[in-house]
């Protein structure tokens, strides 16, 4: 009885959604879905494919910045831990399959800190590069990723701080994060 009433209100959450945020999204794909509480800054540049879904604490904040289109394009199938935050001013782009632990932070900015006189959140915000995470990625708890593209099939370890490009079939772990497995296609196995 208690799981069949736990899919009736799983089912009302996610008709609740559809019908007050699919005309707001620039693309809401069929089960795509926010648990609550959410933030979304800049729906109508979001793209959300379906069956992608996030966790309740998620913010999803895209604004353009210096007459940028700025967007965020979320594949097909992804699932999205506690507490992610997205932030794109100018693109940011995650495939199909995606696949995060909680408290991810994934960002095509930095704010400026150069004028000292002047506290940070009253500085610019300055792009630093967009984003591409590919298909089949799994990026662990508390993962930074900012301004970098990461290949398909990648996992990106808890903690790290992604700063530099990810190439395919990596492991990336660290601050700032390193290569630390690589699979080989020449010879089939994983190397270090």
């Amino acid at each position: 009885m208690i799981i069949f009433l736990n899919r009736i209100l799983s089912k009302l959450a996610r008709m609740w959604f559809k019908a007050n945020y699919c005309s707001q999204f620039k693309h809401l794909g069929s089960n795509g879905f926010l648990h609550r509480p959410f933030r979304i800054d800049g729906a109508q540049i979001i793209r959300l494919g379906k069956n992608s879904v996030f966790q309740s604490g998620a913010w999803l904040y895209c604004a353009s910045h210096d007459n940028s289109d700025a967007r965020i394009s979320i594949g097909e199938g992804c699932v999205f831990g506690y507490n992610n935050h997205i932030t794109a001013v100018g693109r940011l782009s995650i495939g199909n399959n995606v696949l995060t632990a909680n408290n991810v932070y994934i960002s095509d900015n930095l704010h400026e800190y150069e004028d000292v006189t002047r506290p940070i959140m009253q500085q610019a915000v300055r792009f630093k590069g967009a984003v591409e995470i590919g298909d089949g990625c799994w990026i662990g708890e508390n993962a930074c990723i900012i301004g970098v593209r990461i290949g398909k099939n990648c996992v990106v370890g808890a903690n790290a701080v992604v700063t530099k490009d990810v190439p395919d079939y990596s492991v990336v772990a660290g601050i700032p994060a390193k290569v630390i497995r690589h699979y080989d296609t020449a010879s089939g196995k994983w190397i270090r």
